[in-house]
């Protein structure tokens, strides 16, 4: 009974859900575009992290990724860029979304460009 409740007094760690895009910028540099993106995720180390996230059209084409090398275990939320990304004319729109290593790729966020 000790063993017990000695258990439920210890702190319980935070599982790692979906990696999370929680803000973005974007300014259009000559021809193309650069990226500045905060991804938010409780990443646990190497076996668990957000190891990505990238730009894409709204139909689902990729247009620009931005691969994440290691976790990111004491810097919550974080926020890396990209350059050179094309964004072909026309486009008002673009959807960006995170990755982490378990669960793939998270929902969406939709991203209007800068005039």
């Amino acid at each position: 009974m000790r063993a017990l409740i000695l258990a439920l007094l210890l702190p319980v760690p935070a599982l790692a859900g979906e990696a999370v895009v929680t803000e973005i910028a974007a300014a259009r540099t000559g021809e193309t575009w650069r990226f500045d993106v905060t991804v938010a995720h409780a990443d646990e180390g190497w076996d668990h992290y957000a190891d990505a996230w990238r730009v894409e059209a709204e139909n689902g084409t990729e247009l620009g990724l931005r691969i994440l090398h290691h976790p990111h275990v004491e810097e919550q939320p974080f926020t890396r860029s990209l350059s050179g990304v094309a964004i072909p004319d026309g486009t008002g729109t673009v959807i960006v979304r995170a990755r982490d290593s378990v669960h793939g790729w998270g929902d969406g966020v939709p991203y209007a460009l800068p005039r």
